[in-house]
């Protein structure tokens, strides 16, 4: 771990310390099944069902706003409940609803199966507020939660949601929803903007009750108020200002005057773990986590957790952990799916690709150089979510409208590792109104054609095809062959799959590069998989290389070779984190029903096989680190890594009072995985420092097996690294029994 991590400044402040809280509710797992009444009418489709399949790196994703998408039902332009100064529909005032929904998605899927897309991430299903704040701002973007048990009526029922799953399904394509829970609305108390929370009704043993043909809640009862808050569903320390950059303001003062979620709060826990848990039911195959920077990683750690353990196995989690170098969190952010089990949005690729192809601050030396660094940062970069733009950032065809110059940026995404996202209407080079993220939620309805024709199209539509069918583009290493201010040429491998892609950004110079480049191809000749869209030509290889190679201005080859051989070899698995008994998928190359898996040596049941899938469960073994190979006809794999919890997972809040200078940080290190066994870099990996709202009250939540007695100390770790242990005995402490509730601890001084 770079010791430079995050510099934790303990403030004297005010600001209210997380409360002690102990009630306890029910084990960490979906407590809230779903009765329903009986009616007549019959089901045109199931509203709960099966997922395809976890997101990998041999998918393209394409991110759908909603709203800002395709307007396939005008009926529900202005649903029931909604106000009059909601709706606009000309693509002209984008604080308003523009109509796209549920049905837009399913009449486009013909156009997005042709762009080549295998999975479709939606914004937030769910109901959120209605009305205008200041007349103006709607909950369009579906980050204003009112309750996650009932679709937003602007884009369908439930059973439309089900429909749009069941079509993307039958055309091979994965579901992803976006879900924000590290806030709810405004708490400024407005009719527009007031936070609160809402279930369905309960029965009587206290399970939320749906309509069994609808899916729809039966019901609206309220749950929690910002503004008469006594249960502390919410924080309540105000707004981070914008030179608010610690840990502890992120994560516990509220985001854009947003209603804050009290993660710490049993209350608030189980609410949530309810809502993920209903939208798993619905066959989706994956979550988008919002603002996953902002929220607390214990209460994360234990949503995956709950998720992945669930019977129907693992799911698809990547979240917002919004930051850039030379942020002082990049550390942490690199660290964040070890830490939850959640990956990342890539926003370093993202920074790296706009800056590099976009407005040429930065040279394409210094995106092959993050194309390495971060390689080695991820502990699995071929499961980073890479992006060029999304709903966020201004749209890459405003910064780069050279459409040649745009479609290298493409090219960049689509072959490098991880999983890549395309913002809608990238593929027909959308510019939106301006620089600016709200400016490039434009219409697409209004903004394109949906031409299938256009150079940006087709390169997406090509790439997505390689990187089905070439499991270098999917799972393999990147070396850098070549690079300086305008060009690149890297390789990928995986096994004796290589793909080669080179790139000149210049629109004006040829560069020739005079060295052999090693391909680690047999010897031949190699057409461009672009057929010659960006410039690319033929090339031969000889004794392995490349000799003299001349890229013309603007020019992108792609030259592949695909092997043919029977050595079993590891891509990725999915999840990374779980329990003994946990499904987990691992996918790679060349496995039959002959094929063994083993975690640290011992034997896992397989549950199911194909040549690329293999579907697993983890075997009992001793927790922590767990070491995957598979092995087939005498002949093993290369090896995968997979984190094995100690058991279901809580939260225990731990309390201190100590000393400290400038720029230390205190860390909790103990005898279970979770607390590093004994390890201190481990134990930073798996943790932030402990926060200090008010000197010298330091406290931390982590996330820990439920009901276990566990041996742990503090340890302090200054600016240079060094590490100070506290003196004395082993201090011990046992979690609580209850998977949703939270344990604290006694408030321990330290000496150290």
């Amino acid at each position: 771990m770079n010791k430079n991590l995050k510099k934790t400044i303990c403030l004297s402040t005010t600001l209210a310390v997380v409360m002690t809280l102990s009630s306890v509710i029910n084990d960490r797992k979906f407590s809230a099944s779903f009765n329903a009444p009986i009616v007549a009418k019959a089901a045109t489709t199931s509203v709960n069902a099966d997922a395809l399949g976890p997101v990998t790196p041999k998918d393209v994703v394409y991110q759908i706003l909603t709203d800002r998408f395709y307007n396939g039902d005008t009926s529900n332009d202005r649903p029931a409940g909604s106000t009059s100064d909601e709706f606009d529909g000309t693509d002209t005032d984008l604080n308003k609803y523009q109509g796209g929904d549920f049905q837009g998605i399913i009449n486009k899927i013909p156009y997005l199966k042709t762009l080549g897309v295998t999975a479709v991430w939606v914004s937030p299903p769910y109901e959120n507020r209605e009305g205008a704040i200041s007349g103006e701002y709607t909950a369009y973007h579906g980050f204003h939660a009112s309750d996650y048990f009932s679709t937003n009526k602007h884009f369908g029922t439930m059973l439309d949601f089900a429909r749009l799953r069941d079509a993307l399904h039958s055309n091979g394509m994965k579901l992803v929803i976006d879900f924000a829970t590290n806030h709810s609305s405004g708490p400024t108390g407005t009719a527009a903007s007031d936070g609160k929370v809402y279930e369905p009704n309960k029965d009587a043993n206290g399970n939320y009750v749906f309509d069994s043909t609808t899916g729809e809640a039966v019901g609206r009862n309220l749950v929690a108020d910002p503004m008469n808050d006594s249960k502390m569903f919410f924080h309540h320390n105000g707004n981070r200002a914008d030179n608010q950059t610690a840990f502890y303001e992120y994560q516990y003062k509220d985001l854009a005057n947003l209603a804050d979620y009290n993660q710490e709060n049993p209350l608030t826990i189980k609410y949530l773990d309810n809502a993920y848990m209903f939208w798993k039911q619905k066959g989706i195959d994956g979550f988008r986590d919002d603002a996953t920077l902002h929220q607390n990683p214990a209460f994360m750690s234990g949503v995956s957790d709950m998720l992945n353990s669930d019977s129907k196995g693992p799911i698809t989690q990547f979240g917002e952990y919004f930051i850039g170098r030379p942020d002082a969190k990049y550390a942490h952010y690199a660290s964040f799916p070890e830490r939850t089990g959640i990956n990342d949005l890539d926003f370093e690729f993202y920074q790296s690709v706009n800056t590099t192809f976009g407005d040429y601050s930065k040279t394409m030396k210094d995106f092959a150089n993050m194309l390495v660094y971060t390689s080695s940062d991820y502990k699995n970069p071929e499961q980073a979510v890479t992006f060029i733009d999304n709903h966020d950032v201004s749209r890459f065809g405003r910064v780069q409208q050279n459409q040649r110059i745009f479609s290298e940026g493409l090219v960049a995404l689509l072959t490098s590792r991880g999983i890549p996202n395309l913002y809608y209407g990238t593929e027909d080079q959308l510019q939106g109104k301006a620089l600016g993220s709200d400016a490039g939620r434009v219409l697409m309805q209004a903004e394109s054609n949906f031409s299938t024709t256009t150079t940006p199209f087709k390169v997406i539509q090509k790439l997505a095809q390689l990187r089905k069918d070439n499991n270098a583009i999917a799972y393999g290493n990147t070396t850098i062959l070549y690079s300086d201010d305008n060009v690149l040429v890297e390789k990928r491998q995986f096994g004796n799959d290589v793909t080669i892609v080179a790139m000149n950004r210049s629109t004006t110079n040829s560069t020739t590069i005079g060295s052999s480049l090693a391909t680690a191809m047999p010897d031949g000749t190699y057409s461009d998989y672009l057929g010659g869209l960006l410039g690319g030509k033929n090339i031969s290889v000889s004794g392995g290389n490349i000799g003299s190679l001349t890229l013309n201005p603007s020019e992108v080859d792609v030259w592949q070779y695909n092997a043919s051989d029977s050595t079993p070899r590891i891509g990725t698995v999915v999840s990374t984190r779980g329990r003994v008994g946990n499904q987990v998928y691992i996918y790679g190359e060349n496995f039959d029903s002959s094929t063994t898996v083993t975690f640290n040596g011992v034997a896992a049941p397989v549950l199911s096989v194909s040549s690329d899938t293999l579907k697993v469960t983890v075997p009992s073994t001793t927790p922590g680190n767990a070491t995957i190979k598979v092995t087939k006809g005498g002949v093993s794999s290369n090896t995968a890594s997979y984190f094995i919890l100690s058991g279901d997972q809580t939260q225990t809040i731990f309390h201190a009072n100590a000393t400290t200078n400038y720029g230390d940080n205190i860390y909790i290190v103990g005898n279970i995985p979770e607390l590093g066994n004994w390890d201190v870099t481990k134990a930073m990996k798996l943790q932030d420092g402990m926060f200090c709202p008010s000197y010298p009250a330091f406290f931390l939540p982590v996330s820990v097996p439920k009901g276990t007695s566990f041996e742990f100390k503090f340890v302090k770790v200054d600016s240079t690294g060094k590490v100070y242990w506290e003196q004395g005995n082993n201090r011990t402490f046992t979690s609580t029994t209850d998977g949703e509730g939270v344990s604290d601890t006694p408030t321990y001084t330290i000496n150290w």
